[in-house]
């Protein structure tokens, strides 16, 4: 006997998908049976394949929610706006709150666990761990609308078009809504699928303090705006059967080549640091370059060996974060702490990347001249270099079963026309799908 796929997932025609299935339960049929239950009497299989999501409807569940966290204008359009919505902030807060009303008045029982992993479920006519469709509602501080918040839209959608067909699924299917995904206003990314993947302890996610300065701990703004659950956050508490995630690809390879579907085979490996030079302030007017240890110029140096290092490495390096003390016009820097995020292929090249980029901050931080770095400036004195791990993340791979659910899917929609709209991908950024592969 087979189960239903939900259909945001068998009919998707958004540009990204990404799929992960359980290992721990028992095989689940990713297929359509000949006949199957509608509202009490049998439907052939092939209607049920004619039914479609409303994209008008869709489209304007996006744009309602985007409401709650507006960003900057980018264009003249009525929705050329993006999102600021900040895990944990106000905004999220009516966005889960939507979440929660939505799904429930689908028929879905919905429950919130420790990190405030919303997870919606529409019972089936048999019990088990239901096939969930998930993704995030917080953003960037400078983020789009669809980063995220398409996954859970899709999933809603898939609900409606579901509820109002009175289409009955074999087993529970349903919708996760992961709590700060991002990892911008909390500094680790996917956080809260990791505690629920036994990756993360409780404690340690609970206690993560805000960026910026602002001091709120996770737990605390979990508890302020009401989500923080009674359910353990945990896969033993709630198991997932199979988890597909639509998402944009947040990139140009399938636009550039005027594709609709990346039908993702797994993620790269990628590690976040917090780099620390130290030298000593001096004034700027009194300090001569030889006599100046200057952290600002030696991260700087930092920076952009590590691009040039990347690049050798076919692999990436980048620095979003950069902060300096004292922070005074006329006072060279003595300290200044920048993050560091290096993403690549496989784990053992990132770590070869590692190992290198170690030893020559090391030698920059001394003063020597590492790939001409120093060429037509004074050499000053030595600063020292401290590095910080502040979250690993793996390469994987997906399950076969799921990449091939998403393979056939799209051949059913695009037919002959198959390998000219889809390509197969290797995600450069990690999503909460990465948590559930082997929990």
């Amino acid at each position: 006997m087979s189960t239903l796929v939900p259909l945001a997932n068998r009919r998707g025609v958004f540009v990204w998908m990404k799929v992960r299935r359980q290992k721990h339960f028992e095989p689940r049929a990713f297929s359509v049976s000949s006949k199957c239950r509608y509202a009490g009497s049998s439907v052939p299989g092939e209607q049920l394949w004619k039914l479609r999501v409303n994209r008008q409807r869709l489209m304007t569940d996006v744009h309602y929610t985007s409401g709650w966290g507006q960003g900057e204008r980018w264009g003249p359009g009525t929705n050329d706006i993006g999102m600021a919505r900040l895990a944990l902030s106000d905004a999220d807060r009516e966005a889960r709150d939507w979440f929660v009303d939505t799904t429930r008045q689908l028929g879905c029982n919905v429950s919130i666990d420790a990190m405030g992993n919303t997870f919606a479920v529409r019972p089936g006519r048999q019990g088990g761990p239901a096939t969930f469709a998930g993704s995030h509602l917080d953003t960037q501080p400078s983020g789009g609308r669809y980063d995220g918040v398409l996954g859970v839209m899709a999933g809603v959608e898939m609900l409606r078009v579901l509820h109002e067909n009175n289409i009955d699924t074999f087993f529970p299917t349903g919708v996760i809504n992961w709590t700060n995904e991002e990892g911008a206003r909390f500094p680790i990314s996917m956080v809260a699928s990791g505690v629920w993947a036994g990756e993360i302890p409780l404690e340690r996610a609970h206690n993560l303090k805000e960026v910026g300065g602002g001091g709120r701990t996770m737990k605390q703004e979990l508890e302020r705006i009401g989500y923080l659950g009674d359910m353990d956050a945990s896969y033993e508490a709630m198991p997932i059967a199979a988890h597909f995630e639509l998402h944009i690809e947040q990139g140009p390879r399938l636009e550039s080549r005027k594709q609709r579907i990346g039908v993702v085979h797994g993620v790269q490996a990628y590690r976040w640091y917090t780099v620390t030079v130290k030298g000593r302030d001096c004034h700027t007017g009194t300090t001569e370059f030889s006599h100046r240890s200057d952290a600002m110029l030696t991260a700087a140096k930092m920076i952009l060996h590590s691009h040039r290092l990347a690049s050798k490495y076919s692999s990436l390096a980048s620095t979003g974060i950069l902060t300096l003390a004292p922070g005074s016009t006329n006072t060279v820097p003595g300290t200044v702490r920048f993050s560091l995020d290096v993403r690549t292929g496989d784990d053992s090249r990132l770590m070869e990347l590692e190992k290198c980029l170690k030893a020559d901050f090391d030698r920059i931080a001394s003063g020597e001249d590492v790939g001409g770095l120093n060429q037509g400036g004074t050499r000053g004195r030595a600063c020292s270099v401290e590095w910080k791990l502040d979250f690993p993340s793996a390469a994987i791979n997906f399950h076969p079963d799921c990449i091939s659910c998403v393979e056939e899917s799209a051949k059913s929609f695009f037919a002959d026309e198959v390998s000219k709209l889809t390509q197969p991908m290797i995600s450069g950024a990690g999503h909460d799908s990465v948590r559930t592969v082997d929990a």
